[in-house]
């Protein structure tokens, strides 16, 4: 007579725990981008999810606070002293002030345009940056409502400059031709350290064409 093995009951067993197992690993399993908001350390900076909150917030903050650019120009030119108290914020390098303007589109360079604002005295010039490099930190510096002291260290602060820039360059510039102003009529909300009086290179917050 020929005597069938019984199969081992162990081995099934153990197989079939260790299917159950992988099935519940693979269920467990998510698949997280780097640098998306699932990438970061609970607890952690998230520069990119810093940018998308609080950049409606500085928007905000800067449009609440903008000054005619004639109005602000000829305060500067009368008492700078008396203009940086009243419509400016302290700053490292030079007050920031939230300005609005509106001016045809001449020359740029490097993404910065000229503009030609009627009203404007002549030893001022104001260009406005439109990318694709958004340099400096006036949008964090400017806004009047963030400070180092909101942060865990210097790396961070930093960081939340350049993401507030990368969200204006998404939510601002993406929408505007801004390859081909030269000749248009231009409408401007923004900030701008004044390093010096005749110079102001302004970060916007709002950019329209006319």
């Amino acid at each position: 007579m020929t005597t069938l093995a019984k199969p081992n009951m162990k081995l099934a067993l153990g197989a079939g725990a260790a299917f159950v197992l992988l099935a519940a690993m693979a269920l467990d399993i998510r698949v997280v981008r780097i640098g998306s908001d699932a990438d970061a350390v609970p607890g952690s900076f998230s520069a990119a999810v810093y940018g998308r909150t609080e950049f409606p917030k500085v928007q905000q903050a800067v449009e609440s606070r903008a000054v005619d650019a004639t109005v602000l120009a000829a305060a500067i030119a009368k008492d700078q002293a008396a203009a940086e108290k009243q419509y400016g914020i302290a700053a490292d390098a030079g007050p920031e002030f939230a300005v609005r303007f509106a001016g045809k589109a001449g020359s740029q360079d490097s993404g910065v345009y000229d503009v030609a604002i009627p009203g404007l005295p002549d030893p001022v010039h104001v260009s406005v940056q439109t990318g694709p490099a958004i340099t400096g930190t006036d949008l964090r510096d400017g806004a009047g409502t963030i400070s180092f002291g909101q942060f865990s260290n210097q790396i961070d602060y930093q960081n939340a400059g350049s993401a507030l820039n990368k969200e204006m360059k998404k939510d601002v510039l993406s929408k505007v031709d801004v390859a081909n102003l030269t000749g248009k009529q231009v409408s401007v909300v923004g900030v701008f350290q004044l390093t010096d009086p005749g110079s102001w290179v302004v970060t916007p917050v709002k950019l329209d064409v006319r």
